[in-house]
């Protein structure tokens, strides 16, 4: 009973005190509205942001993409300048740093945006504006369709039908060898489907971290995604002195450095290549798969420019289409992923982001796993499904179309000539060397830099290569991306240059990187 009495005591007592101070401060911040914006302001002061820049997943502050990195922002700020009424010693920025092909002035091909437009507003169909055949698959894509709408989900693997071109086109392309549209996984372009493969792969801790191995040059999608999951990247080098070849005593040796801190467990193709232009043989490619196979290696072929192939004497041959012709030795047992996008090629569809995969030997457990994690997107751009199924199902001979789609040849034509005309005009430019651009979208150039130019961009903090390039787009408004930004051998410097631009527009932006190096070289010699 003394207890409670006590406690009740100290209740009361402390109630008093609370409501006598509540009543001085309300009576306070009555008289002195300032003396609660004051409270307030000390309040929001002290208190720090869930996510900061400490708290923040550490895997996407390694994620670089010098594709769209900082002589890009810089590219966009001077735009702005320029719209602002600037001054500069160009009148536009000249963006060849991203194969963007329409963004560059290459058309759309007719049909296949005469068939989305169909697909987007089914009532065109009842008109006389569109040929029959556009109609035709319109209606195939649109009936495939939830309330035969594009703007429905479809399944998550892709609509069933598109998948089924797909396999068709892929059977075609590599002269009957069977396709199942079961293993066929439509996606948003190929990254998308490349990241999601990664994902599949990424596992272990320390010394059995997954380790994935990739070109250098590469792509920087392949080293900004390891990092993001956190794998380890292993780099195998390819031969610039042999128009940037595949070797697989250079593949073997960066394994073999790899096991010592990882796990290697797949490795990566990119043919043609992405910078670096080369179209690999098939002898190349069978060496490949031989090494995939002795060395239980997860296979995954970049094959996204397939129908970008320019050099006399270079062909494109499919990963598929090799193994399975190499036999069941092979064919049974290489577990392989190809890619294929309908943003480069003769296309350049980039916004619709329309690709697929095929996965090959794939474990059928880890199959139903790939399914449910595509299921977590929901599934890919519908209208992008349906760009890709006429991509994949363009019109035949007989059809009204034909006759005008077929001129696409001429896109790959001009494409093969500017590639031609790069090449030569870089070859002429002392400090200069480029390789032929047998295939892709791009030049990879090598630049000689003098050595305080090399000094100067360090007590800067910037790869040399990038001072250079960032120097280019001040001085001239020519948007690259330095070499660095893909890998590159010590020592060495380029930078990738895309052939996108219009002939004319071309021979400007080739004459003025002739006339930036010469002026360069000359102030930093």
């Amino acid at each position: 009973v003394d207890t409670l009495q006590s406690v009740s005591a100290k209740c009361i007592k402390a109630s008093w005190y609370f409501a006598t101070h509540t009543l001085i401060f309300c009576a306070l911040v009555d008289c002195q509205p300032a003396l609660w914006k004051m409270t307030e302001n000390c309040f929001m002061h002290h208190r720090t942001k869930v996510l900061t820049i400490d708290t923040m997943n550490p895997n996407v502050k390694k994620v670089e993409y010098a594709v769209r990195g900082p002589i890009v922002q810089r590219a966009v700020q001077i735009e702005k300048e320029l719209k602002a009424g600037a001054k500069k010693p160009f009148s536009e920025v000249i963006r060849a740093n991203i194969g963007d092909a329409h963004a560059m002035g290459q058309r759309p091909i007719t049909f296949f945006r005469q068939v989305l437009a169909l697909c987007s507003y089914p009532e065109l169909l009842e008109g006389n504006e569109f040929p029959e055949d556009a109609k035709e698959r319109a209606r195939r894509i649109l009936q495939a369709c939830g309330g035969g709408s594009i703007g429905a989900y479809s399944a998550s693997q892709g609509i069933e039908c598109v998948r089924q071109d797909v396999a068709r086109y892929i059977q075609e392309r590599d002269g009957g060898i069977p396709c199942n549209p079961d293993n066929i996984y439509l996606s948003t372009g190929a990254s998308d489907a490349i990241v999601t493969i990664l994902k599949l792969l990424v596992c272990g801790e320390g010394r059995n971290r997954t380790g994935v191995m990739i070109p250098i040059p590469q792509y920087p999608l392949y080293s900004a995604a390891l990092a993001d999951l956190g794998a380890v990247q292993i780099e195998y080098y390819l031969d610039e002195e042999n128009c940037w070849s595949l070797d697989v005593s250079e593949l073997r040796r960066a394994l073999v450095a790899a096991q010592q801190h990882c796990s290697p467990r797949a490795l990566c193709i990119i043919n043609p290549g992405n910078p670096t232009g080369q179209v690999q043989s098939r002898q190349c490619i069978e060496d490949v798969i031989r090494f995939a196979a002795e060395e239980h290696l997860f296979l995954m072929a970049d094959e996204v420019y397939q129908d970008n192939v320019y050099a006399e004497g270079c062909e494109f041959h499919s990963f598929k289409k090799v193994l399975f012709e190499m036999g069941p030795e092979y064919s049974d047992t290489v577990e392989l992923v190809s890619f294929h996008s309908t943003s480069k090629c003769y296309m350049g569809e980039c916004g619709f982001r329309g690709g697929y995969m095929e996965v090959i030997n794939m474990d059928p457990d880890v199959k139903v796993q790939l399914t449910k994690l595509v299921s977590v997107r929901l599934c890919p751009p519908v209208p992008g499904q349906a760009l890709l199924d006429v991509v994949v199902n363009p019109p035949r001979p007989g059809e009204p179309s034909f006759n005008t789609y077929i001129k696409r040849t001429s896109t790959l034509q001009v494409l093969a000539e500017k590639a031609w005309l790069t090449e030569e005009v870089f070859n002429t430019v002392p400090g200069i060397t480029c390789n032929p651009v047998q295939g892709a979208m791009y030049s990879f150039p090598r630049i000689s830099l003098p050595e305080r130019a090399i000094q100067q961009a360090k007590e800067k903090g910037q790869a040399p290569d990038m001072f250079y390039c960032m120097k280019l787009l001040e001085e001239t408004g020519i948007c690259l991306v330095p070499g660095s930004g893909f890998g590159q051998r010590e020592g060495t410097y380029h930078f990738r240059m895309t052939i996108l631009p219009p002939t004319d527009k071309l021979k400007i932006v080739l004459e003025k990187v002739k006339q930036f190096h010469q002026s360069f070289t000359q102030q930093y010699s």
